[in-house]
């Protein structure tokens, strides 16, 4: 019981916090409500109007946060009106009232907007009082009557409370906005560094495979040497046959293993990377800050090949990656053109932020996107741009991809 007594004041006041514009409703009705029972046990009792017009003066703060410059505006004016009509001649408004503009304006507004109005404020009021004739010579060690330092003494507090709270909170945005961007980019070297592993253990695959298939097509051709070649020995040609078995085996159990390690986390890394997924990565670099937009243009009567699209879709993962550490969030621009016989792929960034920090790297990312376009006979052009920025151009070629072709069979071997 006691844990859900303590559980709903934490409910109520994440609901509230979700309705800014009702809790100022609130406390500002209750204000202004308190400002006119001030003045209705007066002798004689004022006017109505006067009532109404002196809690008035109130009512604008509803709608500091969203227009604090109207609110001061509102105030200052009520203000000037109640002084100048006079409805309760006794009853004079002061600084304090205004206070709660200035410190909204200075709050929600930069420096270089708030400054003026809370100096056009503070004239106002002082005009209004001189015209009307309410300042009285000040007395030593008072406030009363309320005076002109009086009144710049309390604009210049509420002016220094509202901004000092801007500044906190401009601050505190920042770190989210830096925490956020941070877990993007751990997110993105996160990937990066499965990715990297999944290709290491691809290239000791391929290197398990290539040596023991390469032993068993030399003892099939030594068994069948002996079993063609000269008389019969079945014995050599048995041991011949043993000796292709057990490597077979070998190499069948090394494949199971490595593959078991290839499909770890499969279930994060699907579907397969293909141009129908580089959606993933402009949310990704977008919830890193950057202004990603993204066009594919693949023409043909099929689509481009599954190894082409994936290496496709490494080299945008791999610029963005690069924009991401280097550049920060600026705007970028993929656009992925071609058919089914060849892709253009091109990523650009605008220039950095001044004062960015760029992210020290290890230059891999270039070396094995070039790599990743040698194997298909494409062309990679990576640089700054004339007008700032980077940019990076890669042309993949399908051809390169046929086993029949000639790269694809030294590349094998």
């Amino acid at each position: 019981m006691s844990a859900q007594l303590i559980a709903l004041p934490r409910a109520a006041q994440r609901w509230l916090a979700d309705r800014p514009r009702l809790t100022d409703a609130g406390w500002v009705g209750g204000l202004t409500l308190l400002d006119m029972a001030t003045v209705l046990d007066r002798t004689p009792a004022p006017p109505a109007w006067g009532v109404a017009l002196w809690g008035a003066q109130t009512v604008p703060l509803v709608w500091r946060r969203t227009a604090p410059r109207a609110v001061l505006v509102a105030m200052t004016a009520l203000y000037v009106l109640f002084q100048t009509l006079g409805p309760i001649p006794s009853k004079v408004p002061g600084p304090f009232l205004l206070m709660l503009g200035v410190y909204a304006v200075a709050r929600y507004m930069p420096a270089a907007a708030s400054v003026p109005l809370t100096l056009l404020s503070l004239a106002s009021a002082a005009v209004t009082d001189a015209l009307t004739g309410r300042w009285e010579p000040p007395r030593l060690g008072s406030l009363e009557p309320i005076s002109l330092t009086t009144f710049a003494f309390f604009f210049a507090l509420a002016w220094l409370l509202g901004h000092g709270r801007r500044r906190i909170d401009t601050d505190a945005a920042r770190l989210r906005e830096l925490n956020r961007r941070l877990a993007a980019e751990r997110e993105l070297n996160a990937r990066q560094a499965v990715l990297t592993e999944r290709a290491r253990i691809a290239r000791d695959l391929h290197d398990v495979v290539a040596h023991h298939v390469s032993a068993i097509a030399l003892q099939a051709r030594a068994a069948e040497d002996v079993l063609t070649s000269g008389p019969p020995q079945p014995e050599e040609a048995a041991h011949g046959v043993g000796v292709i078995a057990r490597t077979a085996d070998t190499a069948l159990a090394e494949m199971r293993r490595l593959l078991g390690l290839l499909s770890f986390g499969e279930r994060e890394l699907a579907p397969e990377p293909s141009l129908a997924r580089l959606d993933r990565l402009v949310g990704v670099a977008t919830s890193a800050g950057c202004r990603v937009t993204c066009a594919v243009e693949v023409d043909g009567p099929t689509a481009p090949p599954a190894g082409m699209q994936v290496s496709a879709y490494r080299i945008v993962q791999e610029a963005l990656t690069n924009v991401v550490k280097h550049a920060g969030p600026v705007a970028v621009r993929i656009a992925v053109r071609g058919d089914d016989a060849r892709l253009t792929v091109e990523v650009e960034n605008d220039p950095p932020a001044p004062g960015h920090r760029p992210v020290p790297g290890t230059g891999r990312g270039l070396v094995g996107m070039r790599e990743r376009v040698a194997a298909f006979d494409g062309e990679l052009d990576a640089g700054p741009r004339p007008y700032g920025g980077w940019r990076l151009r890669a042309v993949l070629s399908a051809r390169a991809a046929d086993p029949a072709q000639p790269h694809a069979a030294q590349t094998d071997r």
